[in-house]
């Protein structure tokens, strides 16, 4: 009978409750750890590589506060943004920028952007996801209605694809649903296994 793989510990480099159940459906056990770093654009880089390079900021961060003996450790971070013409929309600076947002998002598609980053002894995998989101339109009278039964302030595009009024909007994905919520689940997996030889 073969061994089964000995697991490192998994932490996860934010307090997102979203973020937190996500990594909860791979059913490998993980620890929490907040990450304040800052999530300033580098003008060179695409947002792809942008958001890479913040997950790996996150993880990193994360990671210098662990105690010495790191060799069983795996620290995750993730960063997500949702871009609509090449303009990056992150978390709203307040409701009336949420609402502009909301606004700029109907009768077309967007794109959500997902970075994240495994952290280990032995290197680091970075990578990012992205899916393409088309809503049904939204008047502003229902754009308020959401934001204010719901207030998704701390979420990029100023939307949570999973909250019960969103989720009536949705017209159209393409690629992975999880990557818009937070965290590409399955392409995280695909990592872990790169880390972890013999995980399921």
């Amino acid at each position: 009978m073969p061994m089964k793989p000995t697991v490192p510990m998994l932490i996860l480099a934010s307090q997102s409750p979203r973020r937190k159940e996500l990594l909860s459906l791979t059913g490998i056990p993980f620890t929490t750890m907040p990450a304040e770093t800052d999530e300033v654009f580098d003008p060179h880089l695409s947002v792809e590589e942008n958001v890479a390079e913040i997950a790996l900021r996150k993880a990193t961060a994360a990671w210098n506060r662990l105690p010495e003996k790191r060799e069983r450790r795996i620290v995750i971070g993730a960063d997500t943004v949702v871009v609509k013409d090449g303009a990056v929309l992150g978390k709203p600076a307040d409701y009336d920028d949420a609402v502009r947002m909301l606004q700029a998002l109907q009768n077309s598609t967007h794109r959500v952007h997902t970075g994240f980053a495994l952290l280990c002894a032995s290197g680091a995998i970075c990578e990012c996801v992205s899916t393409t989101v088309e809503f049904e339109e939204m008047g502003e009278e229902q754009i308020r209605r959401y934001l204010d039964t719901v207030r998704p302030f701390d979420k990029a595009g100023s939307y949570g694809i999973q909250d019960p009024i969103m989720a009536c909007h949705v017209k159209r994905i393409d690629g992975c649903y999880y990557n818009v919520v937070g965290l590409p689940v399955s392409r995280l997996c695909i990592a872990l296994k790169r880390l972890i030889p013999g995980l399921p």
